[in-house]
């Protein structure tokens, strides 16, 4: 699911608060991704169990896993890297930077260690205070730079890092026209990614038609079903909701045969949730995610569980939203959504 906005407090200035509204996912930042599990070849013994609880959504278990981790070597700095993304999926932003800078002390020429610094680093920008926020927004877009320096078919931190030059000023690194230069390069890695930073640059400046096509593009591609959820979130920012209701049944039938679809599904849910429209879809996405998809990292199963039960609240279901409530806590107990990111009351058109 996608990231709602982020507010950032005490940042009156536009610019600053563009500079640190960096919300780059799981999720992420804002299309779907392949499995960020794939960190290093290393994985081994309880790294490689806690991997697979990290992708299927548990993340008590995957905590006690790594309760005792290495005090040195490759599992050492990956056991570090993995408790990162465990408190970043719980969205303990502090704990999980915390643990990223340790992976990186320890393994400084891993590429997603510094992607993962990197990420953690503007979540703790988008609440930080204003003096905090500018000085951590520069320290983002290092990371995210020298990730891509260490693997520049690194395509998970192209994206990462032309996100954050598209949405941040010149003060703190970023900028638009630096934003196209990465879209050049992830032409040559991943073409889809490439289309969704165009077409968001477009929609930035306001050249809807250009955005459109380049959205339309990512649906024609290898992975089509992420393409329809973005799709759909564009149409629903122009408030064209019937083509919004359209892109996302395409979500729908595109997802069974993409194996990105899982987490277009989530997303897709999010859009919805976002717009406040039809829960019962919404619902009936997280619900197909979690009973017949193969759970990712970028879409934790704890929180498809915390917001179908919200969903199922509100459409009148106490037992099952009771059901949902419990399952995600079974899997992260110490979970709490945001407010801002419970879904809102249900209206009707």
């Amino acid at each position: 699911m996608r990231r709602l906005p982020i507010h950032v407090p005490g940042l009156t200035a536009a610019l600053l608060a563009a500079a640190v509204s960096l919300v780059l996912p799981v999720i992420a930042v804002l299309c779907a991704q392949p499995s960020f599990a794939q960190t290093s070849s290393a994985q081994s013994g309880p790294n490689a169990a806690a991997a697979a609880a990290l992708s299927a959504g548990e993340a008590d278990k995957a905590l006690a896993l790594l309760q005792s981790p290495p005090a040195s070597g490759p599992d050492a700095a990956l056991a570090h890297n993995l408790i990162c993304r465990v408190r970043f999926t719980l969205e303990q932003f502090d704990a999980a930077a915390a643990e990223c800078e340790q992976a990186v002390k320890l393994d400084a020429e891993n590429s997603n260690f510094h992607l993962w610094l990197g990420r953690a680093l503007g979540e703790r920008a988008a609440r930080a205070s204003f003096l905090t926020a500018f000085g951590l927004a520069k320290r983002t877009r290092a990371e995210f730079e020298e990730a891509v320096r260490l693997d520049p078919r690194n395509a998970e931190a192209l994206s990462s890092l032309g996100e954050f030059d598209r949405q941040a000023p010149g003060i703190v690194g970023g900028g638009v026209d630096k934003a196209r230069q990465i879209a050049a390069q992830l032409d040559k890695v991943d073409p889809t990614r490439a289309h969704d930073l165009r077409a968001k640059i477009a929609e930035q400046e306001k050249d809807f038609a250009q955005a459109e096509s380049e959205f339309k593009l990512e649906t024609a591609g290898p992975h089509p079903a992420p393409g329809w959820a973005a799709l759909a979130g564009f149409y629903f920012r122009r408030q064209r909701y019937s083509d919004m209701e359209s892109a996302m049944h395409n979500v729908l039938s595109a997802a069974a045969h993409d194996r990105r679809g899982p987490s277009a599904l989530y997303d897709a849910a999010g859009e919805l949730i976002e717009a406040n429209r039809d829960p019962a879809l919404a619902a009936s996405m997280l619900e197909q995610y979690l009973k017949n998809s193969p759970k990712t990292e970028e879409a934790p199963a704890f929180i498809a569980h915390s917001r179908l039960a919200s969903l199922r609240q509100q459409l009148g279901d106490t037992a099952a939203a009771a059901q949902e409530r419990a399952a995600a806590l079974a899997l992260a107990h110490t979970y709490k959504p945001a407010p801002d990111r419970r879904p809102p009351d249900v209206k009707q058109e």
